[in-house]
């Protein structure tokens, strides 16, 4: 019954919030809300508001007595160009299909809190990506020259379903935890080219009883995966499983507190759902097959955070906050594997990734202009996870700097619209090397993320 109580409040707030969003940390978006998207993507030891709850959980028991109530909505707009180096061809994502942007991302919580306990729930999405190249570019042709014509395309949310307690266990201390239920759903639409296929091979990638019959077809030039939800919600793959977070804050001064917090590794199934593998030959054109796939071991990985905040006076406060992402454990490979609808015949892909862990910083500052008047601003930037010559054109996850700022406006004493826009810096990555590309490709890459939210305690 809880099952089926979570998953229909999820399906209700992506329907009316959309599904797509776009991070900057990888997959990961910077910060969660507006006011920690304004203040740098800081909350481990700042009043942040229900968001909390994504970030470090303890600082729910920061915010005021009572019910709070916040709605909110991601919007984020990228700008993401491939470019064949040795040609100087270009693809442009965008404007293609239901792949592409702007993307949506929704944000929606409550809290409850008394003494020295708060409870929350929400739903929030914690990132993704989304490309959408189209089918006419160097993107779509093979190295001999066939123009295939087939989309290439990603879209990846993370949705999580976090239940939050905070308790102060002193005047000082006080700590918390979340529980999420974690949907992620992934559409993919790529082209390997023949080269690449042979390096896959070479280095064991590619296995199963279909790889001889896709090497006997004449004049192959390539093979293509599609899966995808052809709508606003979900994707042609998806799974639910688990996460989770603990946190602390601690009150060193009146004015300064330290915080902390860790979120496990999700525990999500393998992702499951209907594909179509084409072999593209020179000689008969593409040779779809129908099946099943499965995208397996897709989680999102353990992070550290720590952090400290600052109140100079009545109108002036800081924090700053240093995070470890541990993408090596989860980013080693992507492994994708077909089984040939109405036969046992099968293909096993495992494309290379070596994702680093990265080191994230941010900083802000909040200024209290008046009782109706709040301005943020900060800074945020992440190392690059992503090893050069391991770049997917499908999946540009590049940027590492972003410029972020946003306001809060009371309507009156218990109703607050927040607003936040962080701007990625354009970011350009490399890549020369197989089998992850078949041409050299730089891709540049930069966004805008605008997200809005209204809260109300009663």
């Amino acid at each position: 019954m809880k099952g089926n109580y979570v998953r229909a409040a999820t399906a209700i707030c992506v329907a009316i919030c959309g599904t797509h969003a776009r991070a900057t940390d990888v997959f990961n978006l910077e910060g969660f809300g507006p006011v920690s998207r304004a203040m740098g993507g800081t909350g481990a030891a700042f009043d942040i508001g229900p968001a909390a709850m994504m970030e470090n959980p303890a600082t729910l028991g920061l915010m005021g007595e009572g019910r709070h109530f916040s709605l909110g909505l991601d919007v984020v707009s990228t700008d993401i160009k491939v470019t064949n180096t040795a040609t100087g061809e270009t693809a442009s994502s965008g404007n293609h299909g239901n792949n592409n942007g702007p993307y949506f991302a929704p944000q929606t919580a409550f809290v409850y809190r008394q003494g020295r306990y708060a409870f929350g729930a929400g739903i929030f999405a914690e990132g993704g990506l989304g490309t959408q190249y189209g089918g006419s570019s160097f993107l779509s042709r093979t190295s001999n020259g066939v123009d295939t014509g087939l989309d290439q395309f990603s879209r990846l949310l993370v949705l999580r379903v976090p239940f939050s307690a905070a308790y102060h266990v002193t005047d000082k201390l006080t700590v918390g935890a979340s529980v999420d239920a974690v949907w992620t759903s992934l559409n993919l639409g790529t082209l390997l080219d023949v080269s690449q296929i042979g390096t896959l091979a070479g280095q064991g990638r590619v296995s199963g009883t279909l790889v001889p019959t896709l090497l006997g077809v004449p004049g192959l030039s390539g093979g293509y995966i599609d899966f995808s939800r052809n709508a606003p919600v979900g994707g042609g793959v998806q799974a639910w499983g688990i996460g989770g977070r603990l946190g602390l804050t601690y009150q060193v001064t009146p004015d300064t507190r330290i915080g902390a917090a860790y979120q496990a590794k999700t525990h999500v199934g393998d992702l499951t759902g209907q594909a179509t593998l084409s072999a593209v030959s020179s000689v008969a054109g593409n040779i779809p097959l129908k099946g099943d796939v499965t995208v397996r071991n897709f989680q999102m990985p353990a992070q550290l955070t720590v952090g400290i905040s600052h109140q100079f006076n009545d109108q002036l406060s800081v924090s700053a906050d240093y995070q470890r992402v541990f993408w090596s454990s989860v980013m080693k490979d992507m492994n994708v594997g077909f089984v040939q609808s109405g036969s046992a015949a099968n293909l096993d892909l495992s494309l290379p990734q070596n994702y680093r862990d990265i080191s994230v910083f941010g900083i802000g500052a909040e200024y209290r202009y008046n009782a109706k008047w709040t301005f943020r601003g900060g800074f945020h930037y992440a190392q690059e996870a992503i090893p050069g010559n391991m770049l997917l054109a499908v999946v540009p996850a590049t940027p590492t700097t972003s410029l972020t700022g946003g306001v809060s406006y009371a309507i009156g004493k218990n109703d607050v619209i927040d607003f936040a826009l962080s701007v990625a810096l354009r970011k350009t990555l490399d890549n020369a090397s197989q089998p992850n590309t078949a041409v050299p490709i730089s891709v540049t890459h930069s966004q805008v993320n605008a997200v809005i939210a209204y809260q109300k305690r009663f």
